[in-house]
């Protein structure tokens, strides 16, 4: 903390002399020795006292001052700006100041006025106008002969503020002039601030108001409106009747492939281009839009009945001097309306009487912000008298707010009655859609905002659009193979033009002659036809339903559902199922996410002396001490007040007697509770005062202004009018804003509370510090004048309320502090121990103190004792720029690549950080760290630290918070996780996915996450290869067609290949695949990094199942072209024309494809079985209906007797057990190969699983990776850094020698004994610790198991 709120005494003392021991002589003979001296002294006084003054102010007011000059004292200007500068600042702060001059050993000793000394007004000297803190003294004012601020306490300096020293000067004295100069300047400035916010708003003015009506809105009561407002009918439907067809087909052609798909099917109506047909591509096309047309409506019918159920409710309003019943639909701003007990508002209201005393109302937010707890609201005292109709009717005049906005917790507006002065309307007067009026029989409203234009609605948005990196890459390979798509066409057309040229005299008979033949141009477009379905047309919307019922699967799974609140896990979208499985950076917030947010009162820091709370108040020291009167007795009973009155809790008794807290934070009710032990129970509440019981006695404080909490702020105040009469500021909030507003007299307690909130902290405890100000009634009455003049104003409200609670939040007097106990939800040190294990890194980013959060950190896991801990606290960019390049180069200079270290850094280094030269450097060195915790952060610092690792890492990055400061970093990260919590449903509807837990996390990640990545991951894969492997067999068979686009299959079976006869397969992937059980993939979270580091679906894979297509299509043509050879395939000598060698290959593919995906299905179900078998039966069921649907319908007369054709043959039975056999003999010998040689430890899990033995024996097996032996052990070879760790088996006695074995070549494959047991290369400054391998070379009895690490 900065001196000047340490000062009690400042002495400037040369450098050679001592100060003299005649104080008053001193002051006469410097003032005297020398005129120049006293000359230019007034000179540096008159150019420096807007810059002492300014040092007064707070950090707010201080923006209205960047204009003026701060005050930096040169060394060249000696002990004359030295003495007019601290004597400026000892006679404003109330200090002690003793200034000595080198000239005659002369020293200067003054003595001020207490720490509330007012501003002097210019115009009444006499009259305090507002206090202010204590000077920030000149940089290079010696202040003592150690150089540093004195913090000595003398209580006689301490005198009553009605006597003020400056106002008992003789005015001869040039320091006093001085002083009052300044304080005429500060009394100006009041002023001045009053009228700017005169001017801003135009009070005078019969608007009131400066901005055009175009900002602004204007209700008239009882009266025609200006202007005409919408009803109060919502929608939430995405289409209506109309729009329904239009919004749709814009909706579904954003997508390119459909756009693609569009196209083929223009083309396709192009007279003798197509060789598949005019419908083949339309008709299944028809068919996925009509799909998912058919999901739209179902889905949209369903809004459209929520929103006329909620249109069609009834509500009274006042109309023509009677109530009459109308539906919410017909109400429109300006109606007054009549709102019953346990009834939904209709729209927003502006509050104006209620059934109960003072226009009280109870109103409950779930609906909202998910808050439970009730809510007060009031009436404004001119409406709140409003409780018959015939005084509605005779309510004139004007209401004037701010246009329609989304911020909830944010109402500015301005009750203009007729022949009255003007009334500040806030949220407490808000009545917002949603909410529900509780324990009040009725309340008297006006509409404001209606419809779509309520708050509610503004904030019915949905969340950003996030794009998994699935899906990202299948759109880039989706381009690559339209590329090739384009150049197949391209080779295709020239082939054909060279074919035709060369072939066009010889075989006249072809009709190769004319210009249709011999253009290039419809050459390319009927090749980009024919091989358009090499893209598969069905994928996006088979993805779309297999993740729509991922989601399900997610929010019905009952191992994520929370009982005691009621609370199922809840996928809020499915895009991002098997994001889930990828993340390698999850960001948390601390407070409701890895804590319960349930606080509990546990001790207390008054005066110095730690308390705690005992079974009963009697028991409790502290009470002991009131009631003995002990010397800090007077402090104590100041502490319980504040604590039983500052705040905004609502009490509620119970039948028997038993009072409940009704709070907006789990905080304050924990600080009300902990007074209630101590015996001082708060008991009522009223707008005016509050009542509390202090040991047995009833007293009462009347209300007169509440500064609320903000994130800004990080306080909330509340002055009061005590029962003595006496006016007093509380003041309760964090350390850093409180300790910087003390006055010099109100530190008494700073160090010991300061050490015991470094205690507090360090046992994981919430602190805050707690503060009182004494307030003359005079100056209260002159800072009110402007605080009701901020509290008006429609422009920049928050600001000039802040602004104005900064005038009176100053001069405290620190009492103590509270510890408040907040535990880790169930389940949450095992859940990180296994986040780690599967290889995430887990960022923990909080508002909480730095001990707080280390402490935190080492309760759940998070950091581990073998852990080194770097600590970035620096007040400079430069000093965090050395302080980050310094680590950073240790870590470059020493060979560990993970360092087992933890990075703290709170959130003043991180703004510095995060600036644009430090940036990467930072970044860099947090990547390298294996925990990071960053403390005091704001929201938006949450937000920049995510979106930094998300753009710079290219990982995936989650999110996970519970309250509305989270909502930013939710909406940042690739995947954004919401916990319902206490503090309301904010991050949760802004999330992906919402879960009631962090525990819960774990399964989200390792079980649905790693099941969808890989199920989405097949998918894909298998669409693209059944595609390739049937159509690439036109580019095959165009070589015997002379190029001439010729198909070899019949046109409907090549667009029923997608839609009917391969639909089924990804399907049951997509749905029901698993490697590993769910108990498995918990217990073993290395199985994790599977999916996490896209093992399964990447560029290198997709392309060699495009490599595997193509082979299967060259075995799929080829051998039944072989066995068609000579034609006759009957008996009788008959041959057959194309179409049934085209028959033959399609059967076979259907018959191979559907094979193959039970081939890479590891999880086979009753379904899955359904899906394969179902898809090669119903093959055949079509060719015997398809067969014989000519002529009874007009198409397909080429398909006539095609059943008996095939299945008369005998080539035909003999080719299906061959073709297919010998097509995926190559699969099967990989598969067979891979599973025996290169194992993984999946695939091991797996088949241990399947023989139900214990998996803890495969998990120390030795394996190969899945790399390849080859690659793995020439990798090894050129490493030139191999870490080796070893584990110690038991010796057999005929063992003598040390022998290696591999157990695994890379760490994707590594066991959970080993990851367990193995610890990260601990940081030592720069070196790496070789404990293990110097274990492992002094070993020479036992064998050694030893994993290989590169």
């Amino acid at each position: 903390m900065s001196g000047s709120y340490q000062r009690q005494s400042l002495e400037l003392r040369s450098p050679d002399h001592g100060s003299g021991d005649d104080p008053d002589g001193c002051l006469r003979n410097h003032l005297g020795s020398s005129a120049s001296q006293r000359r230019r002294q007034q000179r540096i006084a008159q150019q420096r006292q807007d810059s002492w003054f300014r040092h007064s102010m707070p950090p707010a007011i201080n923006r209205d001052f960047e204009s003026l000059e701060h005050l930096t004292p040169r060394a060249s200007d000696g002990l004359d700006e030295q003495l007019a500068a601290s004597v400026s600042h000892s006679v404003h702060s109330g200090g002690s100041v003793t200034l000595c001059g080198p000239p005659d050993h002369s020293s200067i000793h003054l003595n001020s006025a207490n720490s509330n000394l007012g501003f002097i007004d210019s115009d009444t000297p006499n009259t305090p106008v507002t206090p202010v803190s204590g000077l920030q003294p000149p940089a290079s004012v010696s202040t003592s002969a150690a150089g540093t601020l004195s913090s000595r306490r003398r209580s006689s300096n301490r005198k009553d503020s009605k006597g003020s020293i400056l106002s008992r000067q003789s005015g001869k004295s040039r320091v006093s002039v001085l002083a009052q100069r300044g304080l005429r300047m500060t009394a100006s400035f009041l002023r001045r601030k009053r009228t700017e916010y005169e001017d801003d708003e135009d009070f005078t003015s019969s608007a009131g108001y400066d901005a055009d009506d175009g900002e602004r809105r204007i209700i008239n009561l009882n009266g025609p409106q200006p202007t005409k407002y919408g009803n109060n009918r919502i929608t939430t439907a995405k289409y209506s009747f109309i729009s329904f067809l239009p919004a749709f087909l814009f909706e579904q052609f954003r997508r390119y492939s459909n756009c693609f798909f569009l196209l083929i099917a223009i083309l396709q109506q192009i007279p003798e281009v197509s060789p598949t047909g005019r419908y083949t591509t339309l008709v299944p096309l028809m068919f996925i839009l009509s799909v998912s047309a058919i999901k739209e409506v179902i889905e949209d019918i369903k809004r459209h009945r929520a929103d006329n159920e909620i249109n069609h409710r009834s509500i009274e309003r006042l109309d023509s001097g009677s109530w009459c019943t109308v539906r919410w639909s017909e109400l429109t701003v300006g109606d007054i309306i009549k709102v019953g007990i346990n009834t939904f508002f209709p729209a927003d209201l502006i509050l104006l009487s209620s059934s109960e005393p003072q226009a009280m109302c109870f109103i409950e937010t779930a609906n909202l912000d998910g808050e439970t707890n009730l809510k007060i609201r009031q009436a404004l005292p001119a409406t709140a008298e409003l409780l018959e109709t015939k005084d509605l009717q005779r309510l004139e005049g004007r209401i004037e707010c701010e246009l329609p906005n989304r911020h909830l917790y944010e109402f500015n507006g301005v009750l203009r009655e007729t022949g009255k002065p003007p009334a500040a309307l806030g949220n407490d007067q808000v009545l917002q859609r949603g909410a529900i009026l509780r324990n009040t029989a009725w309340v008297f409203g006006i509409v404001v905002y209606s419809g779509q234009e309520t708050k509610l609605m503004k904030n019915s948005t949905s969340a950003p659009l996030k794009r998994s990196t699935v899906d990202k890459l299948t759109n880039t390979q989706i381009l690559m193979l339209f590329m090739i798509l384009i150049s197949l066409c391209i080779i295709s057309g020239l082939c054909n033009l060279f074919w035709t040229r060369e072939h066009s005299e010889t075989d006249w008979y072809l009709g190769l002659t004319d210009f249709k033949t011999k253009s290039l141009g419809y050459n390319l477009l009927t090749f980009f036809i024919l091989y358009n379905n090499l893209i598969p047309i069905s994928l996006q919307v088979t993805l779309e339903l297999v993740r729509f019922l991922q989601a399900i699967f997610i929010n019905y799974d009952i191992e994520m559902y929370h009982e005691e609140s009621n609370t199922p896990a809840m996928a809020r979208t499915s895009n991002l199922n098997e994001e889930l499985g990828m993340v390698k950076y999850i960001f948390s917030d601390k407070t409701g996410t890895l804590t319960q947010n349930v606080m509990e009162f546990k001790k207390c820091s008054i005066a110095g002396y730690v308390y705690t709370a005992e079974r009963t108040p009697e028991e409790s020291q502290l009470v002991q001490n009131i009631l003995g009167r002990h010397e800090t007795s007077a402090v104590i009973e100041e502490f319980l007040e504040l604590l039983s009155v500052c705040h905004t809790v609502i009490p509620e008794r119970k039948e028997n007697g038993n009072m409940i807290y009704h709070a907006a934070s789990p905080d304050e009710r924990a600080l009300v509770e902990g007074a209630q032990k101590f015996g001082y129970i708060f008991d009522t509440r009223t707008p005016k005062y509050v009542e509390i019981n202090a040991l047995g006695v009833r007293k009462r404080y009347e209300v007169l202004n509440v500064l609320e909490f903000t994130s800004s702020r990080k306080r909330m105040s509340l002055i009061v009018r005590t029962p003595e009469n006496k006016i007093k500021l509380f003041c309760k909030g964090a350390d850093t804003v409180i300790y910087e507003r003390l006055a010099p007299q109100g530190q008494a307690f700073r160090e010991q509370t300061l050490r015991h909130l470094e205690e507090f902290a360090s046992d994981g405890l919430r602190t805050l510090c707690l503060a009182v100000a004494d307030i003359r009634p005079d100056v209260y009455q002159e800072w009110s004048q402007t605080f009701d003049k901020a509290s008006v104003a429609l422009q920049n409200r928050e600001s000039k309320l802040e602004d104005a609670a900064n005038l009176i939040e100053n001069n405290l007097r620190l009492l103590g502090a509270t510890a408040i106990e907040d535990r880790l939800q169930d389940g949450v040190p095992e859940t990180i121990a296994s986040l780690l294990d599967a290889g995430i890194y887990i960022w923990v980013l909080t508002g909480d103190k730095q001990e707080t959060a280390i402490n935190i950190g080492y309760s759940c896991r998070l950091i581990s004792h073998s852990m080194d801990i770097i600590i970035l606290n620096e007040e400079s960019l430069d000093a965090t720029r050395e302080v980050i390049h310094r680590h950073y180069r240790e870590f470059k200079s020493s060979s560990a690549k993970d360092a087992n270290v933890a990075l703290v850094i709170d959130g003043t280094t991180l703004k510095y950080a995060l600036s644009c030269d430090l940036r990467n450097d930072f970044q860099d060195l947090c990547i390298l760290c294996r925990v990071v915790i960053c403390c005091r952060v704001s929201p938006m610092q949450k937000a920049e630290v995510v979106e930094m690792v998300t753009q710079s890492t290219n990982a995936v990055t989650l999110a996970i918070g519970d309250g509305a400061n989270d909502v930013a970093m939710i909406q940042k990260a690739n995947v954004g996780i919401g916990i319902s919590g206490v503090e309301g449903l904010q991050a949760a509807c802004a999330s992906d996915y919402s879960i009631a837990q962090f525990r819960y996390l774990q399964r989200l990640l390792l079980v649905h996450g790693a099941w969808n990545y890989a199920r989405i991951s097949k998918l894909i894969l298998y669409s693209f290869y059944k595609n390739v492997c049937l159509y690439v067999i036109e580019l095959w068979f165009a070589v015997y067609s002379g190029w001439s686009g010729q198909i070899l299959f019949e046109r409907w079976t090549i667009g029923l290949y997608n839609v009917l006869f391969t639909a089924m397969p990804p399907f049951a992937m997509g749905l029901f695949e698993k490697f590993c059980t769910a108990e498995t993939m918990i217990r073993y979270p290395m199985l994790y990094k599977t999916s996490q580091n896209a093992k399964l679906f990447n560029v290198k894979v997709f392309w060699i199942w495009i490599f595997n297509a193509l082979l299967h299509s060259v075995f799929l043509f080829w051998l039944p072209l072989a066995a068609y050879t000579t034609e006759v395939i009957w008996s009788d000598g008959k041959t057959s024309d194309y179409l049934l060698m085209g028959n033959l290959v399609y059967t076979y593919v259907i018959v191979t494809v559907c094979l193959k995906a039970g081939l890479i299905t590891n999880s086979w179900t009753w379904l899955t079985h359904l899906a394969i078998w179902g898809s090669i039966v119903l093959w055949f069921g079509f060719v015997l209906i398809y067969s014989h649907v000519w002529p009874m319908f007009k198409f397909a007369s080429n398909f006539r007797g095609m059943d008996i054709q095939l299945l008369s043959t005998p080539v035909f039975y003999f080719c299906l057990m061959l073709v297919p056999i010998t097509t995926l003999l190559v699969d099967v010998i990989c598969k067979l190969v891979h599973n025996t040689v290169f194992k993984t430890l999946t695939e091991a899990v797996r088949e241990t699983e399947i023989r139900r033995s214990d998996i803890s024996e495969v998990m120390n097996e030795p394996r190969s990776s899945d790399s390849g032996f080859g690659y793995t052990l020439g990798k090894l070879i050129r490493s030139s850094h191999v870490l080796i760790s070893h584990d110690n088996h038991p010796a057999s006695e005929s063992s003598r020698t040390s022998n290696l074995r591999v157990e695994n070549l890379e760490l994707e494959a590594d066991t959970e004994q080993q990851q367990q047991s193995r610890q990260r290369q601990k940081w030592r400054g720069g070196q790496v610790a070789t404990e293990v391998a110097r274990s492992a070379r002094n070993s020479t009895t036992s064998p050694m198991t030893a994993t290989l690490h590169m």
